[in-house]
């Protein structure tokens, strides 16, 4: 019989957390997790949302992430070299690199031409399914993203970058589509009484610096997420945002914008303790096992570094255990267990 957590999930737990305050324990919290990881943890596949509750609350998360079934692409136009997976992505899905030229979205015609999607009800049946099926001490948190990664996808990062100078017009209006569908689909899940915060994730970095001039994000990304921080802070939800690599010099441009939780603070773009000394007093901080060390390490290293990270971190609140990214299917799972156990063993307060 499978080692489950040994406490019972409690969204409060977790909301206390993200609000800066000493829970009862330390939680645990990732932006993505591979079905198949899951399926090795329980002991059986996860086919169903029924089955992603019960890997939740069996691996000790207070809550599950829920996002819309929405194709951003319904047309199915790819450029060479096709669009990027989420590196949590299910086992049979293949990765590809995202479109480094020429993408589907390079001129004004092409533009006008696209069939960007509609939010409709039937994006957010999970949503419905897990008011009937969520224990009522679980919440959802509802998740989507992407505003400035699907506008430089969609038009390939080159051709991105120099119509940032010589076409600003076109940058402008593919980020304000994007942003409008975006945006709808945030207020939508912020809807629903299951809900209890809400995760923007849009990867704005490499492991040395910003993918672009800091005033690209001011112009066009920041403000829509201000208006999700908004939404957030109307409802009285914790705003987590997911960013790769290193934000200094917008990390006060994305205090602005109403975050109040940052994951996954990369390890190897910084030191989450430094992180810590200079913003923990605003931020909760979520993650830092370097995925490297989840992939090729051992279970005792990783033991060792999430029992540091939980002494360095957790005490005082505002810290929550996870990756340095997701845990994608190339993971070791033992070694993800050990994680786990680490929290569940020394995670009480």
């Amino acid at each position: 019989m499978p080692r489950f957590a040994p406490y019972q999930p409690d969204f409060d737990r977790l909301r206390k957390t993200l609000s800066l305050q000493q829970a009862d324990r330390i939680p645990v919290l990732e932006l993505g997790i591979d079905e198949g990881i899951m399926g090795h943890f329980l002991g059986r596949p996860v086919n169903t949302l029924k089955d992603r509750i019960d890997f939740f609350r069996c691996a000790g998360y207070d809550y599950i992430k829920l996002s819309p079934v929405i194709d951003m692409n319904p047309a199915g136009l790819v450029p060479a070299g096709g669009f990027r997976h989420s590196e949590a992505s299910g086992q049979d899905r293949a990765r590809k690199w995202g479109s480094e030229g020429k993408g589907i979205i390079s001129t004004w015609e092409a533009f006008e031409q696209f069939q960007f999607p509609s939010v409709k009800d039937d994006l957010f049946l999970l949503f419905e399914q897990a008011e009937r099926l969520l224990p009522p001490e679980m919440r959802v948190i509802g998740q989507y993203g992407d505003i400035f990664t699907f506008t430089w996808e969609f038009m390939g990062f080159e051709t991105f970058c120099f119509a940032c100078v010589e076409d600003e017009e076109l940058v402008g209006a593919v980020f304000e589509r994007i942003g409008a569908i975006v945006y709808e689909l945030f207020e939508r899940m912020a809807q629903f009484d299951i809900v209890g915060g809400l995760f923007y994730s849009d990867d704005i970095a490499y492991q040395t610096g910003l993918m672009a001039a800091p005033a690209i994000f001011h112009k066009y990304l920041f403000p829509w997420m201000k208006k999700i921080g908004r939404l957030c802070a109307h409802r009285g939800f914790p705003f987590i945002y997911h960013s790769d690599g290193k934000l200094w010099e917008v990390m006060e441009a994305l205090l602005a914008t109403g975050v109040t939780a940052l994951q996954p603070i990369e390890p190897k773009a910084w030191d989450i303790v430094e992180v810590k000394q200079r913003y923990g007093d605003r931020l909760a901080l979520i993650g830092n096992v370097d995925v490297d060390l989840l992939a090729r390490g051992t279970a005792d290293a990783v033991a060792a570094e999430t029992k540091r990270l939980i002494g360095a971190l957790g005490p005082g609140g505002g810290y929550c255990v996870g990756s340095g990214n997701t845990i994608p299917n190339y993971v070791r799972p033992e070694n993800y267990r050990a994680m786990l156990e680490t929290v569940w063993d020394y995670g009480a307060v």
